[in-house]
């Protein structure tokens, strides 16, 4: 194989390669290692609540600084290559919830009983994988591609770090952010001063409803999404609730048995909520299913190319790390290949993963798969993050990939039943962390190629990152799970629930497969029409008044920046609306975690006092605060850094 091409000359990272100032140092972990456990749990509460999950290396990278700055001991200032470190543990908590929360929960629905043992080797093993799959593909993907991969959040941290580092970027609005979310969780959700949902009826359509969702985290991820992904997503619901649902309203007046998979009641007999539960969640299902297939299907051509990238680089030998600079060292070819042989071995071996199907043929079979697909998708993620980002990164695509794949083979093994389901999705949690955490290791790589932070120590942290946040994403699943469960109103879970019935359809064939067929007719119109189709099928699939805050975000930071008077102040009011925002999420997130912890140790959820104080106002309330969360980033958006 010929070498690649050694580019590293031709770029100068903002500490060189001869500065020695500290960069792994015991407050950079244990600021990194604290940030992790908060940031995890937040993004596992809000995975489940709507699906999907936010990059937080800025949002930690903002409060590392701080952390630094203001706690003893922590007063002496770090030096940028300490914060990086801190934010490149922290940030891999979330992607580790990412591809725990897509998939775990659908062990819960199944009636499975999940150790924490068992639920905590699936996580580890599935996060080490992805390191160190991505550990050889650095070179080229980082280094040599260094002008063609954008990275995006990975150069945006970056640039943030050293503003930080210069006297920029104060952290205050994520401590704001976190306070705001935090508060108004506390009294909407476990005092329940007001009702959670203002929600209406639409006139002249049959059974339509429109509603706003109170939740500082909705909005907050609306804004750092933008108005074109959260229009979309708004526009998905809109179809779902105001076109979807009417239209079965007005079919159902003239049927007098109920239709399947509702056995009971009558269509013209049921209420907008239980049609959407009944029918359209199935219509959501089929059509983000498809939506996945059709984002892995663009994908073939970086999927080929990215897998013989890393085939390559695999194999090949690697270089004495002690002649090289120190910006340009990875951990060792043999520490890879030493680790990912004692991992798969592990999950051959171990009675705490593949525990469904005991047998030691079943256990040594299943453990081969997560080599393959992990490798496979490690290599895809680590390349499409680069153009797309982390939060684009189609994880879920990937795992319906692998899902099929494993399904369909599980079957011409002969193995069926509930216990090869909840194997096969097993193999698909593992190999989704592993593609997610690689997605988060290449954006921490690049915002250290662009610093000149050492590869290597950057790779232990990452690894530092999965083994010690792995154990509180896992608790906040379970605290979660019995305090709320999943499914339902409260944390709707959508990507489990969609790999539920991706593995069910394969391996039990009886699902209500007109309403999935007309789930991914919708998608493939839709990308025929070429709109983002994912963002779009997570709509029709979630409440309408869980995606109007979301889109209320995203239209306010559309008007402040259109708004703006220039280029500096346009930077200014996104920068800080994202950081509100981020603090919004982790605040309503953590108390989110702490409210079912109190749940779970009480046996009883928070009756709470009640919102009937508000006498005639009663049902206006959930409007006030909502308006009252968007004047308030507003205000932090627009507000001078000066004037603080």
């Amino acid at each position: 194989m010929p070498e690649s091409k050694d580019v590293s000359t031709s770029f100068t990272p903002y500490v060189s390669a001869e500065d020695t100032r500290p960069e792994t140092t015991a407050r950079a972990i244990g600021v990194g290692i604290l940030m992790g456990i908060v940031f995890g749990a937040a993004n596992a509460y809000l995975g489940l609540r709507v699906g999907l999950t936010i990059a937080t290396s800025i949002p930690i990278a903002v409060l590392s600084v701080m952390a630094f700055m203001a706690l003893p001991p922590f007063g002496k200032i770090a030096s940028v290559l300490e914060t990086n470190m801190s934010q490149t543990i922290g940030s891999a908590s979330s992607s580790l919830a990412s591809g725990m929360i897509f998939t775990i929960p659908a062990l819960f629905l199944w009636g499975f009983k999940p150790s924490f043992i068992e639920l905590l080797a699936v996580s580890i093993t599935g996060g080490l994988l992805g390191v160190l799959f991505m550990v050889p593909l650095r070179k080229l993907l980082i280094r040599d591609e260094h002008e063609q991969l954008p990275y995006p959040e990975g150069t945006a941290c970056a640039k943030v770090m050293i503003a930080a580092e210069k006297g920029g970027a104060g952290a205050k609005p994520i401590f704001y952010g976190i306070l705001t979310g935090g508060l108004v969780k506390l009294f909407g959700g476990a005092l329940k001063l007001w009702q959670g949902e203002f929600s209406f009826n639409i006139p002249f359509l049959p059974k339509a409803q429109l509603g706003f969702e109170v939740s500082p985290a909705l909005l907050g991820v609306g804004y750092i999404l933008g108005m074109r992904v959260s229009t979309i997503m708004v526009a998905g619901g809109l179809l779902a609730w105001i076109v979807i649902i009417p239209t079965l309203a007005i079919w159902g007046q003239g049927q007098t048995q109920p239709l399947y998979p509702e056995m009971m009641d009558l269509i013209i007999d049921m209420s907008p909520g239980k049609l959407w539960t009944r029918y359209v969640r199935y219509i959501g299902a089929g059509a983000v299913a498809m939506a996945g297939i059709i984002t892995l299907i663009k994908s073939i051509p970086m999927i080929i190319q990215s897998f013989k990238i890393g085939f390559q680089h695999l194999v090949h030998k690697k270089i004495d790390t002690q002649v090289l600079p120190r910006t340009d060292q990875d951990l060792s070819m043999k520490t890879v290949l030493l680790g990912v042989v004692i991992l798969i071995i592990f999950l051959a071996l171990s009675p705490f993963v593949f525990s469904f199907l005991p047998s030691i043929t079943s256990r040594i079979v299943c453990a081969l798969l997560v080599g393959i697909f992990a490798f496979f998708f490690v290599t895809v993620s680590s390349r499409i993050v680069g153009l797309v980002g982390v939060t684009s990164n189609p994880t879920s695509g990937m795992t319906i990939g692998t899902l099929l794949a494993v399904s369909g083979l599980m079957l011409l093994f002969g193995w069926s039943g509930p216990q090869a389901m909840a194997q096969a999705l097993v193999i698909g949690a593992i190999v989704a962390t592993a593609a997610s955490i690689a997605g988060d290791t290449s954006q921490d790589l690049k915002s250290g190629y662009i610093l000149g932070a050492t590869p290597r120590k950057q790779q232990i942290g990452e690894l530092i990152g999965v083994v010690t946040a792995a154990s509180f994403v896992v608790l906040s699943l379970f605290i979660l799970a019995k305090a709320y469960g999943f499914g339902g109103q409260e944390l709707p879970a959508p990507q489990a629930v969609l790999m539920k019935l991706v593995i069910e359809g394969v391996m039990s064939q009886n699902l209500p497969w007109n309403l999935v067929a007309i789930g991914a007719a919708i998608s493939v119109v839709a990308a025929i029409l070429r709109v983002p189709t994912l963002a779009f099928a997570v709509g029709i699939y979630l409440p309408v008044a869980t995606l109007t805050p979301v889109f209320l975000g995203g239209l306010l930071r559309w008007y402040l920046e259109r708004k703006a008077q220039d280029t500096t102040q346009k930077n200014h009011r996104r920068e800080r609306g994202i950081l509100f925002g981020s603090g919004l999420v982790g605040g309503e997130g953590l108390l989110g975690v702490a409210i079912a912890g109190y749940a779970l140790l009480t046996t009883s959820k928070p009756k709470g006092i009640g919102s009937s104080w508000a006498g005639l106002l009663e049902e206006w309330i959930p409007l006030i605060i909502l308006v009252g969360l968007m004047f308030l980033l507003y205000k932090i958006a627009t507000k001078p850094e000066q004037s603080e």
